[in-house]
């Protein structure tokens, strides 16, 4: 679906991305992960155009998005951007949120763009809460509500930059089983950048990025089981793989790269 090709990006003498490849399937769940200031928001600007790559080539579909005759509106209408701040407008309702896009930017009629909403409502689980307004909502509905509104666009690919960032734990979490719940369904390709380990461990793929470049490339299961690794580049690891590390090196058999509380409980019954 996207191919970037040793894409590079300057801002004057500053280097924040250096020779950057990536292949991304359709239907997958991709997470990119690294320290604050590794390139990763920078990255997903490149993609959708919100910066020029200094180098290097971006193709969608196996057409170059840097070619002179690119329709530029329609080409991000196929990107949903999803950031930590909710971008919703606290003047209107829940629904108006959803429908505001379908109206303005689709030009649906009200009637059919409601109709519409209240079915995305539905899928991301807030169909109740269509007539409140965004001050009565908790971090996370709030995202849901966004997440809604970009999927009213049709977009072939979910971008979400620290979606979760803000909130608490149990935000988090209805957050990214949304994410997961839409691409399952729907096969959405979602792309995720998280500080949170935790939220990465169902992607198809996994990217570690440090002072921008690609350092570590794998599925969650081979990224996790190399933790010196990922500690020389400061990023932590799942709670539950720590344990089961450290479970290793005192001499307990168990498999490297135990990503969830199940497996572990699992493998220790076995043992025991």
């Amino acid at each position: 679906m996207i191919n970037i090709e040793h894409v590079s990006k300057q801002f004057g003498s500053l280097q924040v991305l250096e020779d950057i490849s990536i292949n991304i399937d359709q239907g997958d769940i991709f997470g990119i992960i690294g320290q604050s200031g590794a390139g990763k928001s920078t990255l997903l600007r490149c993609l959708n155009l919100l910066e020029t790559p200094t180098g290097g080539d971006i193709l969608f579909h196996g057409q170059s998005i840097l070619r002179k005759d690119l329709k530029l509106d329609e080409y991000r209408e196929k990107f949903g951007m999803v950031f930590q701040l909710f971008n919703l407008f606290e003047n209107l309702s829940v629904l108006d949120n959803v429908t505001i896009g379908l109206r303005k930017v689709k030009k649906i009629p009200k009637e059919q763009a409601e109709k519409k909403a209240m079915e995305l409502l539905k899928q991301v689980g807030l169909e109740s809460k269509a007539d409140v307004y965004p001050s009565k909502l908790s971090g996370g509905q709030k995202q849901r509500v966004a997440i809604a509104g970009v999927m009213a666009m049709h977009p072939k690919c979910i971008v979400m930059d620290e979606p979760t960032a803000m909130l608490d734990p149990h935000g988090r979490k209805s957050v990214i089983e949304t994410a997961k719940k839409l691409n399952k369904e729907e096969g959405i390709t979602v792309i995720l950048i998280t500080h949170y380990m935790e939220e990465v461990v169902d992607a198809d793929q996994v990217f570690v990025m440090d002072d921008g470049r690609i350092v570590m490339h794998g599925t969650p299961r081979e990224i996790f089981s190399r933790v010196d690794e990922l500690k020389k580049y400061r990023m932590d690891v799942p709670q539950v793989t720590m344990l089961a590390d450290e479970l290793i090196r005192r001499g307990v058999d168990l498999p490297k790269g135990i990503l969830r509380r199940e497996e572990l409980v699992e493998a220790l019954c076995r043992l025991y």
